[in-house]
């Protein structure tokens, strides 16, 4: 097995990405009429976190990766309430919602401890 290289070392992006690939499955399930709206909506606020995670990753500053985590960590805020919403309208079950809340806590979490970790480091990135 090869060495992860870049970005792919991060345990955020890992999770982050997971997250992201469980909401696309889940979303696949949503109705069809709804596909241009809060399925698309959902889809594009839970890749956006890894993306970011990804492009701020590339950076060529501390600072510019930090307003990359910023986003990321916004769009975690914005998957956070479109999951309530799709929750309320039974698009998905009680057990999917908490599972997806599960992860969604932890990747908050580890986006918050990982932000503060860039944000102290001594060099520049």
């Amino acid at each position: 097995m090869t060495e992860k290289k870049g970005y792919k070392k991060l345990k955020i992006w890992e999770k982050a990405h997971k997250f992201a690939m469980e909401i696309y499955k889940i979303s696949n399930k949503f109705p069809k009429e709804d596909l241009y709206s809060l399925t698309s909506q959902i889809r594009r606020s839970s890749f956006s976190i890894p993306l970011n995670v990804v492009e701020g990753h590339a950076s060529s500053s501390k600072k510019e990766f930090l307003s990359f985590l910023n986003i990321a960590n916004r769009s975690l805020v914005e998957t956070d309430y479109l999951l309530e919403v799709v929750r309320e309208l039974n698009f998905i079950s009680g057990e999917e919602y908490l599972r997806l809340e599960e992860l969604r806590i932890e990747i908050g979490l580890m986006l918050n401890a990982f932000t503060k970790s860039v944000r102290h480091k001594n060099s520049e990135h």
